[in-house]
């Protein structure tokens, strides 16, 4: 049997090892484009700030690896540029000689992965505008810093990439600018988690554009004009172009085989293509949402691993199947941690899936051990059937494994209530006897079970101030004095019980306290005395934070109706 693999990286690399460890005797030939046929993709920034040292320490496997390991005929610098089905074979372009040659196949996998998203813009080819995408591109960013020694850089885009170099170079001393459309950093964080991704690379001085349109770019001498559709251009010694991929597949098109959304290549669940003996696999492929159950593209390094090695397990005779990505992603943003799996608010309405979420402010750790930091959890559960949805986590310490347990509970089709009976490691500078994630489902219990209401920073502005509800504020008076929610009253907490009979009974109470603790445990105090009550999800601090990066872009507030 010969296989014929086109692109390394991850998938295709992983099903080229994978097909070898299953049959000895395969004729493996695995063609790609670049210099580079297995390389750390995801460090690529981090080379690029000097995080990673070593050019070699981004090369995972090299041709001569793979050969003296798996005896995998590995062709760098050769590119496929058309794909015959019915003759099974392809046409095969040598970069360095420009001479053209016909490899046949009887497997072909297909692992062309994305390509950076470059609009037709005037002005993209400059010298001093830079994608992200292969080692290459790295070499070409790491050589113009050290060389020219830029000052000033903008980044178009917010998402993985860009915060990512935005760090390193920031790191470096380079003031740096993002600008994007979308009015939010990281899409598949909800508006109000991203608003403390956006406290954070603003305190490490990095300015933030959102809600602005990048029309084009002009060579100004030595710098670079970033044209902006209702502002003044900005000037910058580089630009680094991180909008976003799109699916690399026009061989895949060429070739007649069928296309899904933006132009990815659809397979079934063994990754096979609508060819036969094609298969397709990574960045370039529809997949399945696990929580939706709709299509969607998903350009992670997890899920091209398993599918290169489904692709392989299935062309060796097996019968594997890719069940769906979940989107499982972490990120370090300077000394934050964000991460999320699953969908958000967002994709969950767009699904039409009825749902509710909790937050809260959980510690990493025992809090009486030192180094305790504050997370910042946000998990989100359908109402009917209480299964989980997604979770979203910000902070210092700790975010990783939270998600990975979450995530795991999603995969596993665990309910939200499910979440209580986790049996988790504890020891005080780990955890604490109750996780984080044993809160969650303790709090949504307690939402389900009716023991406890809740509203949300969204809300807090529509609710009535003519004195025909009460609000309330439980947090201490010095608490109080250094910021509070217009119109509450402050009984702190620990006082409440010797003035119930200053509340009117008649009245329904909205109570806020600082994280959500102690105004959940005012209404326990209060439900029991007769009293209508609901409690501000997340607190003082969650709104505070979510109102400061976000008013001064009103009237788009978090995507949301205006308040």
């Amino acid at each position: 049997m010969k296989v014929v693999i086109v692109g390394g990286v991850a998938g295709g690399a992983s099903a080229a090892a994978r097909i070898r460890r299953l049959d000895e005797h395969a004729q493996i030939v695995m063609i790609e484009r670049s210099g580079y046929v297995s390389y750390a993709n995801c460090g690529l920034p981090y080379y690029v700030g000097g995080v990673i040292k070593g050019q070699e320490e981004l090369t995972l496997q090299t041709p001569e690896s793979f050969w003296d390991r798996f005896r995998i005929d590995v062709r760098v610098r050769q590119e496929v540029t058309a794909i015959d089905p019915e003759g099974k074979t392809v046409t095969v372009h040598t970069l360095d000689s420009g001479k053209f040659y016909t490899e046949t196949y009887d497997k072909l996998i297909l692992a062309p992965g994305a390509k950076p998203t470059v609009p037709a813009l005037s002005g993209v080819d400059s010298e001093r505008v830079f994608t992200l995408r292969t080692v290459e591109d790295t070499l070409r960013i790491r050589r113009f810093v050290e060389d020219q020694k830029p000052k000033t850089a903008v980044l178009a885009g917010g998402g993985f990439i860009g915060l990512e170099m935005a760090e390193n170079l920031a790191e470096m001393g380079i003031a740096v600018t993002i600008v994007q459309r979308p009015k939010q950093l990281l899409a598949p964080l909800d508006a109000d988690m991203a608003s403390f991704v956006h406290a954070e690379v603003r305190r490490h001085g990095v300015v933030l554009r959102l809600g602005e349109t990048v029309t084009g770019f002009r060579q100004d001498g030595d710098s670079v004009l970033t044209l902006l559709e209702e502002s003044e251009p900005l000037h910058s010694d580089m630009v680094l172009l991180a909008i976003g991929v799109t699916p690399d597949t026009h061989l895949a098109k060429d070739a007649g085989l069928k296309l899904g959304i933006r132009g990815s290549i659809v397979v079934n669940e063994r990754m096979e293509t609508s060819a036969p003996d094609i298969y397709a696999v990574g960045d370039a492929v529809e997949v399945t949402h696990f929580v939706t159950g709709q299509k969607a593209l998903i350009s992670l390094a997890g899920p091209a691993n398993k599918q290169g090695r489904i692709a392989a397990d299935n062309i060796c005779g097996g019968n594997s199947r890719f069940t769906g990505s979940q989107g499982s992603s972490v990120l370090k943003v300077f000394d934050l941690t964000a991460a999320s799996t699953g969908i958000n608010e967002k994709t969950a309405k767009a699904a039409g899936i009825a749902y509710e979420k909790v937050v809260l402010f959980p510690a990493s750790h025992a809090s009486y051990y030192p180094g305790a930091q504050s997370l910042t959890m946000k998990v989100l559960y359908e109402k009917e059937t209480l299964r989980l949805l997604g979770a979203q986590i910000v902070g210092r310490e700790g975010v990783d494994k939270r998600i990975d347990v979450l995530a795991t509970a999603i995969r596993a089709g665990m309910t939200a209530l499910e979440l209580r009976e986790l049996d988790l490691a504890y020891a005080p500078p780990y955890s604490s006897a109750k996780d984080p994630v044993n809160m969650a489902g303790f709090m949504i219990e307690d939402l389900e079970s009716g023991k406890v209401r809740q509203f949300h920073w969204s809300d807090v502005e529509g609710l009535p101030r003519d004195g025909s509800v009460t609000l309330l504020d439980v947090r201490t008076e010095g608490e109080y004095r250094r910021g509070h929610l217009n119109g509450f009253l402050n009984i702190p907490l620990d006082d409440l019980r010797e003035h119930l009979d200053e509340l009117e009974r008649d009245k329904p109470v909205y109570v806020n306290c600082q994280t959500g603790l102690r105004s959940y445990l005012a209404c326990r105090l209060l439900t029991q005395y007769g009293f209508a009550c609901a409690h501000l999800a997340g607190g003082y601090s969650f709104y505070q934070a979510v109102m400061k990066e976000w008013l001064a872009q009103s009237p788009y507030l978090c995507g949301m109706e205006k308040l």
